[in-house]
């Protein structure tokens, strides 16, 4: 007989990145581990986390996360200084690496930080290959979302 996992209480989602949705097309997502210091994953450990303006650089055949913040618990390190925006390497296979040169290469696309999270006890962050939205596509996307939850009062309201 086999013990199922206790799911633990509480997300395993860090931070998310709601602004890339509005501002990009996602055609590709990929997951890739994060090279970190150990403040780092403290002050992640603490959620203390912000990829809003992050975004990946592909730099001598290696992925980079730039832009992140980690907030430096005042706790967590007294004996070093903590950099909270450092570039931080990410951990891609040398095959997603070249697919997402690839694509990097190609007019307009770029990649974004979507979600950081937990996986088991590793932190992995969601990156997106993305393509720039007009400003006319948002709008549009907004008044898709506003017919949804229009459609969905009608059809709620219809049983009664």
């Amino acid at each position: 007989m086999t013990k199922k996992k206790a799911h633990k209480p509480g997300s395993a989602t860090i931070a998310l990145n709601k602004r890339a949705r509005h501002d990009y097309f996602i055609e590709d997502e990929y997951e890739a581990g994060l090279s970190l210091q150990g403040w780092e994953v403290k002050s992640l450990r603490a959620g203390k986390a912000n990829i809003g303006d992050s975004y990946v650089i592909l730099k001598d055949g290696e992925a980079y996360l730039f832009g992140a913040n980690f907030t430096p618990l005042t706790v967590a390190s007294s004996h070093y200084v903590c950099d909270p925006t450092r570039t931080r390497k990410l951990l891609l296979n040398q095959r997603e690496l070249d697919t997402l040169i690839g694509k990097i290469n190609r007019d307009g696309y770029t990649v974004v930080a979507l979600s950081l999270y937990w996986k088991n006890a590793w932190c992995k962050v969601k990156i997106g290959v993305a393509k720039g939205k007009q400003h006319h596509d948002k709008r549009n996307d907004v008044k898709d979302r506003e017919w949804k939850l229009d459609k969905a009062r009608i059809m709620k309201n219809a049983g009664r």
